[in-house]
């Protein structure tokens, strides 16, 4: 029994990433930059990244 795994690149750190199998619109951390990332496409094993803009709550102060 073999795992499926996926390839891809951090747009932010440039990290190479080998990840579970993902599908698209599933997100994830970089493990090395800690930026939330969403799989926007897989192609021959290639994941298409882009990076999740986080927003920050304004507690009104």
């Amino acid at each position: 029994m073999s795992t499926a795994t996926l390839s891809g690149v951090c747009p932010e750190c440039e990290t190479d990433l080998t990840v579970p199998a993902l599908v698209t619109g599933e997100t994830f951390s970089c493990p090395e930059c800690m930026l939330t990332l969403r799989v926007e496409g897989i192609e021959d094993g290639q994941l298409s990244l882009s990076m999740v803009e986080v927003q920050l709550r304004d507690w009104g102060q």
